[in-house]
């Protein structure tokens, strides 16, 4: 897609791109991206500003653009949220049943709690860059 249409998209739809979801780039943010060569040189930009958009941005960007791409891209949008959701359930699933094992045994969970802080801290020293002269 053209970055034309794009814009073109956007702006017939702006009431779908509240500020956290779009922005446009100041003069100043131009420069720097210009000068670290992230954009070729204002002459590319045709004299408008780029828009920058975040995640939620993207996910609204692909429902306003009719291309065959931008439906496959919201439709895993749609399908990676449900898998996100499902995921968050069996997360609480899992930390509910772990607060009922730690409720109904506090000793078990005391000694892994503090075999799980001894191999932690016995990993951080073998972590540890030796000092010192060292022979080859």
């Amino acid at each position: 897609i053209e970055t034309r249409v794009l814009k073109q998209a956007v702006k017939r739809n702006l009431n779908r791109f509240p500020e956290d979801f779009m922005f446009e780039l100041h003069a100043d943010e131009i420069e720097n991206l210009v000068s670290q060569f992230v954009i070729p040189s204002k002459s590319k930009l045709g004299g408008s500003k780029p828009f920058a958009f975040t995640e939620q941005g993207v996910a609204m960007l692909s429902s306003v653009l009719n291309s065959k791409k931008a439906i496959a891209v919201n439709i895993a949008i749609m399908r990676t949220f449900v898998v996100l959701r499902n995921s968050l359930l069996s997360l609480e699933e899992i930390s509910k049943r772990i607060t009922e094992v730690e409720n109904k045994f506090p000793d078990i969970y005391n000694a892994l709690n503090f075999l799980m802080e001894t191999n932690q801290q016995e990993t951080e020293q073998k972590q540890r860059s030796p000092i010192g002269f060292q022979k080859k």
